[in-house]
């Protein structure tokens, strides 16, 4: 995960970047291993550039976070889920086109 406009989300700092955040917060639960959410990659990070200013976007690695994973019972990956002032607001569970996730986070906005 190499991409500026992407925040890698760790349980030290879930409170501050996306609870707590004052804009929408699109968080995709990912795994190295997983063929689609490497596939989903450049969506993902195609959005956050698209989006900037208006979301934050954010990467939950699911076998180094497996608190938060459990948390929000991730059962599938890729899973991304849409915080809305500290609330899931949407969640999508597969691998999703650019434009799926921009009509999600249009809804939104």
């Amino acid at each position: 995960m190499s991409s500026e406009s992407i925040t890698p989300i760790s349980d030290d700092n879930f409170e501050t970047e996306v609870l707590s955040a004052s804009i929408p917060v699109l968080v995709d639960f990912w795994a190295e291993w997983c063929g689609p959410c490497k596939a989903m990659m450049p969506i993902v990070e195609n959005i956050a550039r698209k989006y900037s200013g208006k979301i934050r976007v954010g990467k939950i690695n699911v076998d180094e976070e497996r608190d938060l994973a459990a948390r929000y019972n991730i059962r599938g990956i890729p899973t991304l889920m849409l915080f809305c002032d500290g609330n899931v607001e949407e969640i999508k569970v597969g691998a999703q086109s650019e434009s799926q996730i921009a009509s999600m986070i249009d809804s939104r906005l």
